[in-house]
């Protein structure tokens, strides 16, 4: 029985998006469908470049071209992605960045940033486009985390107006304002002039084409978390927690200001950082130093995703003062769970923006 293009969509008909709960067809993810004889060949159009349901979703489709069309099909698949996005254009700097993700905590201490700095290369490694604003103006790091202490932004153009260019560290488009002070000068201001800082380094600097743009927020709940939701597009939050109480009773009102009917911020999910502590010489034990699964419980109780737990390692910390987040490290326990973190994060991102386009 002859190969139709219509056969074969009608088999992958039979394959959902395990996020999307969706056919891939209907969700218009199968591209360049082509037939010759018994050669079949067809792109499914990932909703990330972070998918850790690539293989899986590689192997469904095969698995259903040969039980639904032909047995001795010979079957060629090209995976490829392009990560979603609800946002409008507008004309600013910010109008080819497809998803804005703030990084926030409840208080200081939690590994906030060390997070968000991993996030951001975690997805770069994936193959997304993706930038870093440190928007933690009173404390910022993320210089220090990407080893350009050293550096500043360029000069850019964007029409026809002199703005910055951001830096460029492993992958990851960076601005922060630990690069306009020196190692030793206090950042001393006051609130409106915090915000506006803010705001420099969200419309000032050329970002170019992003899927993704993490922030990097102050801990707590403050007039830069505020400023940062009225004044830009933000797709979701990620929260950072330690498992102990005294961080989880902040953790509480960091999300819920994000659910704050002027603020209304998705929360895309929680990451439970210093979960358990690993000694370098006893890789199998786990000592829950503060507390266990304490983020994991309130995750459950707020019926929000937990991202991942992670341990706490001290190569993690050395890989932050290096310049180097810890992502970057080849098959380590803890540059694996980053990945998975990034991978997860994006999985969120897809679905959050699924739903809007259905709503």
């Amino acid at each position: 029985m002859e190969i139709t293009i219509q056969k074969v969509l009608d088999a992958l008909k039979y394959v959902d998006d395990p996020d999307l709960k969706k056919d891939l067809v209907t969700l218009n993810m199968i591209k360049d469908v082509a037939v010759d004889g018994k050669n079949i060949s067809f792109t499914v159009v990932l909703t990330t470049p972070a998918c850790p349901m690539k293989d899986m979703i590689h192997n469904a489709c095969m698995n259903a071209i040969l039980h639904y069309v032909d047995k001795e099909a010979k079957v060629k698949i090209n995976m490829t992605a392009t990560v979603t996005t609800k946002k409008g254009k507008d004309e600013t700097t910010l109008r080819d960045v497809k998803n804005i993700i703030a990084v926030a905590s409840g208080k200081g201490g939690v590994g906030k940033s060390t997070i968000a700095a991993n996030l951001a290369v975690g997805l770069a490694r994936q193959g997304a486009k993706v930038g870093l604003v440190d928007a933690d103006i009173y404390g910022p790091s993320q210089h220090i985390m990407f080893g350009m202490q050293n550096e500043g932004p360029g000069s850019a153009e964007f029409n026809g107006q002199k703005k910055m260019a951001p830096v460029v560290s492993h992958g990851v488009k960076l601005n922060s304002i630990g690069f306009l002070a020196g190692p030793n000068q206090p950042i001393a201001l006051r609130g409106p002039m915090a915000t506006k800082a803010l705001s420099q380094l969200f419309y000032e600097t050329v970002w170019g084409e992003l899927d993704y743009l993490i922030v990097d927020l102050p801990p707590g709940t403050g007039d830069i978390q505020i400023s940062l939701c009225s004044q830009v597009p933000v797709t979701g939050a990620v929260v950072v927690c330690t498992p102990q109480d005294v961080a989880i009773s902040d953790a509480r009102k960091g999300i819920a200001l994000f659910q704050l009917e002027q603020v209304n911020v998705p929360i895309l999910g929680l990451v439970e950082n210093m979960a358990w502590f690993t000694p370098e010489e006893l890789p199998e034990n786990k000592y829950y130093i503060f507390g266990k699964d304490g983020v994991k419980h309130l995750a459950e109780e707020l019926n929000v995703p937990l991202i991942c737990q992670l341990p706490l390692v001290q190569s993690v910390r050395e890989a932050s003062d290096a310049g180097r987040p810890a992502v970057m490290q080849e098959n380590t326990v803890q540059a694996l769970a980053f990945m998975e973190m990034a991978q997860n994060v994006a999985q969120q991102v897809a679905i959050r923006n699924a739903d809007l386009v259905e709503a």
